[in-house]
């Protein structure tokens, strides 16, 4: 079972300027949590005993919260403090913690305990298949925010993506990896599409089909609509 998980916390949030201004991203309120906090929630309900979250934009203020809080997980925070990292190399970057599979999650997304039984069936199929990475994505249909284009398309459990094609399901913000798959990094600033793309060549990126409906905090409008109280 998987005991570790990265949080993803590093980004500018320049969407949802100008709340983001002075306010990290995963420090904003959706009802009476933060994003960030509505994570490590639904990560701790997982089973999950050891979380990294990376941060690089107004650093200090997550780093405070997550130290005032006294979450029930073991956090280490790792500050890019030179310069952001992007997504793959932010992962890559925290890999001297995690030295065995992990998850890898967005805060930008409103998760919530219906999402624990999906996660539990990626686990099962990520491990039954032996692939080193394995994402959750949810069909362009069930997503609050109708402008945000597809990621991917299906063949079975195997992504697939060619840019000539309709891609029809979106990447929810959460993934399995195992480690293996940064063997081959020589740099470090790089998205995560960068290890995607070499997956999906050599089947090796797996996905799961989400029946849950995507809400995700993409701008200023999506987020104010959402969390109307």
């Amino acid at each position: 079972m998987i005991k570790k998980a990265m949080i993803l916390a590093a980004g500018f949030g320049k969407r949802l300027n100008p709340l983001t201004l002075n306010c990290p991203k995963p420090l904003l309120m959706i009802g009476n949590e933060t994003l960030l906090s509505n994570t490590i929630n639904f990560l701790e309900e997982f089973g999950i005993k050891e979380i990294i979250i990376n941060v690089h934009y107004l650093a200090d203020q997550i780093t405070e919260y997550v130290n005032k809080k006294k979450f029930n997980l073991n956090i280490t925070i790792i500050n890019e403090k030179e310069s952001i990292l992007d997504t793959g190399g932010g992962v890559f970057n925290a890999l001297q913690y995690l030295n065995e599979s992990f998850l890898c999650v967005n805060p930008d997304t409103i998760w919530n305990k219906n999402y624990i039984k999906e996660l539990k069936n990626m686990e099962n199929i990520f491990f039954l298949n032996k692939k080193k990475c394995c994402l959750l994505v949810v069909d362009k249909s069930k997503s609050f925010d109708k402008n945000l284009k597809g990621d991917f398309n299906l063949n079975n459990n195997l992504i697939t993506r060619n840019k000539e094609e309709n891609l029809r399901y979106i990447y929810t913000g959460l993934q399995i990896f195992n480690p293996d798959a940064f063997l081959s990094v020589n740099e470090k600033v790089f998205s995560i599409n960068k290890i995607w793309n070499q997956l999906i060549e050599n089947e090796q990126l797996l996905a799961l089909k989400s029946d849950i409906n995507f809400l995700h905090i993409s701008n200023l409008d999506i987020y104010k609509k959402l969390n109307i109280k």
